[in-house]
């Protein structure tokens, strides 16, 4: 297909073959976009980066050891101005805040609409940013709710590991009071009307990790 001259430069990265081809394919499709480089994991993707400069980068955020927040990060400290999208399975909302503070242009579903894609391809290119109506939601209740302090993020890890409130202060080494406090702190955080459902909840949000 001849391309014109002003392609559009991509780069894609993704560790799945079959995802990361079909998506190299699909862009390369249009006369207005051109794909450069096709990398499986984050090192290859910061390498391809640096050596083809593209105009638009579509980045997998779960690449194993070397992620695509990371990559991310790291595009983004050597140029400001590097216009990246996140393309990902997930959307959780520690996710979704962290590639934003990072500098991402927009975050994607992977099961976004084909033509919605190439889309945001072309308008991230112009300069804007874009986040669907679902993951925008996401993003505001993450900016505007109440997030744990570290303590209770320590509190929250052993909570997870069916811990009770004197094993987690023996672990701690804070007074069992304190970790109740904790606890409820948590509770109403999360909207829980039990320790199950707190845990269940900061996982769904990304506060905890699997």
């Amino acid at each position: 297909m001849h391309k014109t001259s002003e392609a559009i430069t991509v780069l894609v990265a993704d560790d799945h073959p079959v995802v990361r081809e079909g998506i190299a394919a699909m862009v390369e499709q249009q006369p207005d976009l051109r794909v450069v480089a096709e990398c499986a994991n984050g090192q290859e993707a910061l390498a391809g980066w640096r050596r083809h400069h593209p105009q638009v980068t579509l980045l997998d955020l779960e690449m194993g050891e070397h992620g695509g927040l990371a990559t991310l990060q790291a595009i983004r400290r050597e140029d400001p101005r590097a216009r990246v999208i996140v393309l990902t399975t997930y959307d959780l909302e520690e996710d979704i805040y962290r590639c934003v503070q990072a500098g991402a242009c927009a975050y994607l579903l992977k099961d976004i609409p084909r033509r919605e894609l190439l889309d945001t391809v072309r308008r991230v290119h112009a300069g804007a940013k874009i986040f669907p109506a679902a993951v925008s939601a996401k993003l505001a209740e993450r900016l505007n709710g109440e997030q744990p302090t570290t303590r209770e993020s320590d509190v929250l890890r052993l909570l997870a590991q069916g811990l009770a409130n004197k094993q987690i202060a023996d672990q701690l080494g804070v007074a069992e009071a304190t970790v109740k406090t904790h606890v409820n702190a948590l509770m109403q955080k999360l909207g829980a009307a039990s320790r199950t459902e707190a845990v269940t909840r900061a996982y769904a949000k990304g506060w905890l990790r699997r």
